[in-house]
């Protein structure tokens, strides 16, 4: 099951909101834009500090004729139109930029992810992955496309009102400032605490959804094991857990809120009773006292948006933290900085020397030790052995998937090592022992192996496959959609579509690794004879515990405890014993000898081993 959000104290130390400066190379490419949105932020904020002298004068100039009176009222109303176009305008320029910055976020994260070596996975479950590139997304688009606008105006906005609160009065804009440290201290003291816990709740949300997407994915195994309950109440657990964390950061912004609410209104309700006593005294006008309380609203109000804004960008460092992180994940897997280029044509020579490996996850246990095995262009050559062998291993180190943690593995006389992954592996076929089937068409599915491939293309390699009759038994034929994993075909059935798959490459080296297991007997002797046929010319490397698809290798290479035991054809370690022929004797009979298993591979023997 999904596992619970990290101990914060094993995280390196937050920059706080310095964290949001990791976004800046995201906003870069479009500093037209951004510079457009700040010219259009500007001259709202200028407007809005402009529109209170006009107040002013409209509330001092009663007495000053009908037709000046008309003009005052004109140019307010210039004065707002103004306004509402330049703030429609901030508005579509900032949000297109969040959209912008988020989706190439978004694209960043995804092209690394999709590259790292399966050992970065072992450390993070794909949940957390999706919510990150989701939720954490959508929290930094809010801030970007209008929280930071937002602030950026509001502080204009505080500090254009500050000096004009200086210019209309500087004893009132004395008491004003005397209440500004009183306000900082819970801003930054509550906005540290909101810092972390928005963090917290962040990761219990990709926590969550880790869990979900692994059941989900799962969905058919729990039910088969009537594991519904305990599944639903530790999904529960999780998300109480989400809840309780952000009930405990909207806590903290409420009470951030009602402090600072409270504060700034208050001083602007002790400062509006001494000016209205000034007014009463002579000491300023009725005009000067409501430009004033405009420009204390504005600074108040300003003030009051930046305690909000200051919580809001608080999660987003955090969400940017986490985003970071995954743009920065170390891979112990990684191409060269001057790669050796992959001779043409590939002539599929393989050959793992002095291989020692053992898996991150259980560095105690050796899964090769020190295997030496040369594979020559064209052969065809069976891994044999017990499970945990370390069969599935060398196919691994083949893609390249892993390093060994002695030895190397080379193609055509070149280390891996020294090659661009993406090089050397478009010279290799994969079919898996369970196949990866993608929510799209069974044709397209076959056409993942080439896609530049035509139709004709694809059902040849269907033919080839086995896999053309069910396909075109489909309601759309071979436009049918399979469902998410291919729930929608049997397991034979995406077993050949990922041997169609293969076959379409049409790579000089090819890897099966358990192709036919999970097929029936009559089609895995016909899927059989198409491997066949395509492994000639190519080198060949099959991973099998079932003897009667292996007879015909070229070579039988036993593997036991991460060692190389034997080696040879069928019949010649049958004639050594051993390992081989005990697991031949295990497979081929029972109770004694069976005449018609004389041929592994013939389809009586595949039948009966059925």
């Amino acid at each position: 099951m999904a596992r619970a959000p990290q101990a914060q104290t094993d995280r390196p130390a937050s920059r706080q909101i310095g964290a949001l400066s990791a976004l800046w190379p995201f906003i870069r490419p479009y500093r037209a834009m951004a510079l457009a949105a700040l010219l259009a932020l500007t001259l709202t904020a200028a407007i809005s500090l402009i529109l209170p002298l006009a107040v002013r004068r409209v509330v001092d100039g009663f007495d000053v004729g009908s037709a000046l009176m008309d003009e005052y009222f004109v140019a307010s109303l210039l004065i707002v139109a103004a306004l509402a176009a330049g703030t429609g305008l901030r508005y579509y320029l900032v949000t297109r930029l969040g959209e912008r910055v988020v989706t190439d976020i978004r694209k960043a994260v995804f092209d690394r992810v999709i590259g790292l070596s399966p050992a970065f996975f072992e450390r993070v479950i794909t949940g957390e992955i999706l919510s990150r590139i989701t939720t954490d997304t959508t929290v930094i688009q809010s801030v970007v496309g209008s929280s930071v606008s937002v602030a950026l105006r509001n502080m204009l906005l505080m500090i254009g009102g500050l000096v004009m609160l200086f210019l209309t009065s500087a004893k009132l804009t004395g008491l004003v400032l005397l209440l500004v440290p009183v306000i900082l201290v819970p801003i930054i003291g509550l906005g540290r605490r909101l810092r972390v816990l928005a963090r917290q709740n962040q990761d219990w949300i990709a926590a969550s959804s880790g869990t979900a997407s692994e059941s989900l994915l799962a969905a058919q195994t729990v039910q088969a094991f009537t594991h519904e309950t305990a599944t639903r109440a530790e999904f529960g657990r999780i998300t109480e857990e989400s809840f309780r964390s952000a009930r405990q950061r909207i806590l903290t912004r409420a009470m951030l809120t009602v402090i600072v609410i409270f504060l700034i209104l208050a001083g602007v309700i002790g400062v509006l009773w001494i000016g209205a006593r000034d007014v009463d005294a002579g000491l300023m006008s009725v005009g000067e006292l409501v430009q004033f309380v405009i420009y204390a609203v504005l600074v108040a109000g300003s003030v009051g948006a930046l305690s909000e804004i200051w919580g809001e960008l608080q999660r987003a460092a955090g969400a940017t933290e986490r985003l970071a992180e995954l743009l920065a994940a170390q891979d112990a897997i990684s191409d060269p900085a001057d790669p050796v280029p992959l001779p043409r044509p590939v002539h599929g020579e393989i050959r793992l020397h002095d291989v020692t490996f053992a898996y991150p996850s259980r560095p105690e246990r050796a899964s090769l030790s020190g295997v030496d095995l040369a594979i020559r262009p064209g052969e065809t050559v069976a891994l044999v052995g017990p499970s945990g062998a370390g069969k599935t291993t060398v196919i691994q180190l083949i893609q390249r998937f892993w390093d060994p943690a002695s030895g190397k593995v080379t193609l055509d006389g070149i280390d891996l090592r020294d090659m661009a992954r993406a090089d050397f592996r478009a010279a290799l076929a994969l079919v898996p022992q369970d196949p990866v089937i993608f929510a799209t068409s069974a044709r397209e599915n076959i056409r993942f192996g080439r896609p530049e491939a035509s139709d004709e293309e694809v059902e040849a390699a269907a033919r080839a496959a086995n896999a053309h009759a069910f396909l075109t038994a489909l309601p759309e034929g071979y436009d049918s959609q399979v469902g998410e994993r291919g729930v929608m075909l049997s397991g034979g059935q995406r077993q050949r579509i990922a041997i169609a798959r293969a076959i379409l490459r049409d790579a000089p080296v090819l890897l099966l690794d358990e192709a036919t297991s999970a097929l029936d007997a009559e089609s895995e002797y016909l899927v059989q004879q198409a491997v066949d046929a395509l492994s000639k010319g190519r080198t060949t490397i099959i991973v099998a515990h079932r003897l009667a698809t292996v007879k015909k290798a070229d070579r039988i290479v036993v593997l036991e405890d991460g060692r190389i035991v034997a080696q040879g054809r069928h019949a010649e370690l049958v004639a050594q014993g051993g390992l081989y022929a005990r697991l031949a004797r295990l497979q081929f009979t029972e109770g004694g000898e069976d005449p018609s298993l004389t041929d592994p591979a013939s389809p009586q023997a595949i039948r009966a081993e059925a």
